[in-house]
C-alpha cells in the first residue's frame, strides 16, 4: 500500500467517540462533506503515490476554512485549485494560513518537492467548534479548555501512533504553534515517546494575523529549520 493510500485508509477511520464538553462538537470533514473525502483522495493519491518516508508538521486541528473543508490541512478551496490543480467546485473559502503554508511551500521548491519530504496534520485530526451566545459556530482548540484537553488525549495518543505507521521518519517532529499547542505535543512526547525531537515553529495564523509585516522573515525561518530536518532522514 502507498503512502497516500494509508493516508486515506486514515482518514476514513477518523472517528471520535467521546462526550464532548457543552455547546461544542467535532467536525469531521470526512463524514459531514462528501466531497472532501473524493478531494483529499486525489491530493493524496496525486502527491503521496509512493512509499518514501516523511517528516510529520503537526498543526493544532482542523479550522473551519481549511482542513474542515477540503480534508487537507492547511489548504483552503483557492490553493487547492490554483496550486495543487485540484477543484472542488461545491465549495470556495479562504484561509490565511493556508496563504502562509503555500508561501513556504513554494520557497521549499513547490508542491513536488515538499510534498515528497513532509505529511502535515495536527495534534488532533479533527476539528471542534463552539456555538456563542447568538448560536453561531466557531472554531476550538483542544487547548482552549483543560477538559477537553482531558477529553481528547486518548484520541490524540492514539491517531499520531497511527499517522506514524503511515512511514513517518521519528528523528523529528515539526509542531505549528510555539506555545500552547507545542507545550502539550511536547509533554505528550516526553511522556510516549513519539520522537526524538520537536522543534517548534510559529503558527501560520499567528503570523498573518499579528506578524504580517515580517512574513519574509518566518518564510525564511521555516525553509532554513525544515530543510535542516532531510539530514535526519
Amino acid at each position: 500500500m502507498k503512502f497516500g493510500e494509508k493516508v486515506i485508509k486514515f482518514n476514513k477511520s477518523l472517528e471520535f467517540k467521546g462526550i464532548l464538553p457543552e455547546n461544542i462538537r467535532i467536525m469531521n470533514p470526512f463524514v459531514e462533506n462528501p466531497s472532501a473525502m473524493e478531494v483529499s483522495s486525489k491530493f493524496y493519491h496525486k502527491f503521496y503515490n509512493d512509499n518514501y518516508p516523511r517528516n510529520i508538521i503537526l498543526g493544532i486541528n482542523p479550522g473551519r476554512f481549511g482542513a474542515g473543508v477540503t480534508g487537507i490541512p492547511f489548504t483552503d478551496t483557492k490553493r487547492l485549485k490554483e496550486i495543487c490543480k485540484l477543484d472542488m467546485l461545491d465549495f470556495s473559502t479562504y484561509e490565511p494560513s493556508s496563504v502562509f503554508v503555500y508561501e513556504v511551500i513554494e520557497a521549499y521548491g513547490g508542491v513536488d518537492s515538499f510534498y515528497n519530504d513532509f505529511y502535515i496534520n495536527s495534534v488532533c485530526p479533527l476539528g471542534f467548534v463552539i456555538k456563542n451566545d447568538k448560536g453561531n459556530e466557531k472554531n476550538y482548540n483542544y487547548y482552549d479548555s483543560k477538559e477537553l484537553q482531558k477529553i481528547v488525549k486518548p484520541f490524540i495518543i492514539k491517531t499520531i501512533k497511527k499517522q506514524i505507521n503511515l512511514g513517518i521518519n521519528t528523528e523529528v517532529c515539526f509542531c505549528l504553534g510555539s506555545n500552547k499547542n507545542y507545550k502539550f505535543l511536547n509533554a505528550l512526547n516526553k511522556e510516549m515517546k513519539f520522537f526524538k525531537k520537536i522543534i517548534s515553529l510559529e503558527h501560520p495564523r499567528y503570523i498573518m494575523q499579528y506578524k504580517s509585516g515580517k512574513k519574509t522573515e518566518y518564510i525564511e525561518k521555516f525553509i532554513k529549520s525544515l530543510k535542516s530536518s532531510q539530514s535526519c532522514k
